[in-house]
């Protein structure tokens, strides 16, 4: 069995960028030009797009901030940084407060939350029978 040597085609810069210019202006697809064309190589006319076309810039967003947009930023990022941190700790100080208040009812057998804001008795509780 003999293997012919593999044939390497070399296409033009000229020839490249009319194959780029016919994909850009919306005519064909790839697989149209490959087909044209007798192009074999899987990546090579994707390559080509990104080397001479102008269609892999259509996806990017360019943007443009002043030196004081971007402090500013920086800031506001600090300060969600901070928020959280703060958020976080009132969160398990509220949790730890929850627990001391399951122990407290559970060790004294009442319920503390129910019975918070009620002033305390001073004296033994009478009934009003007796009075």
């Amino acid at each position: 069995m003999t293997t012919r040597p593999h044939q390497f085609n070399r296409y033009s810069i000229s020839f490249k960028q009319k194959i780029v210019e016919e994909i850009e202006s919306g005519g064909k697809s790839i697989s149209e030009i490959r087909r044209t064309y007798g192009i074999n190589g899987a990546g090579t006319v994707q390559n080509w797009l990104k080397l001479y076309g102008k269609h892999h810039l259509l996806n990017k967003v360019v943007r443009i901030e002043m030196k004081g947009e971007k402090d500013r930023l920086k800031e506001l990022e600090a300060e969600v940084k901070r928020l959280k941190i703060a958020l976080a700790d009132t969160v398990l100080e509220r949790d730890v407060f929850k627990n001391l208040i399951d122990i407290v009812d559970e060790h004294y057998k009442t319920d503390v939350k129910k019975n918070l804001g009620q002033p305390r008795s001073t004296g033994p509780a009478r009934s009003k029978d007796t009075a």
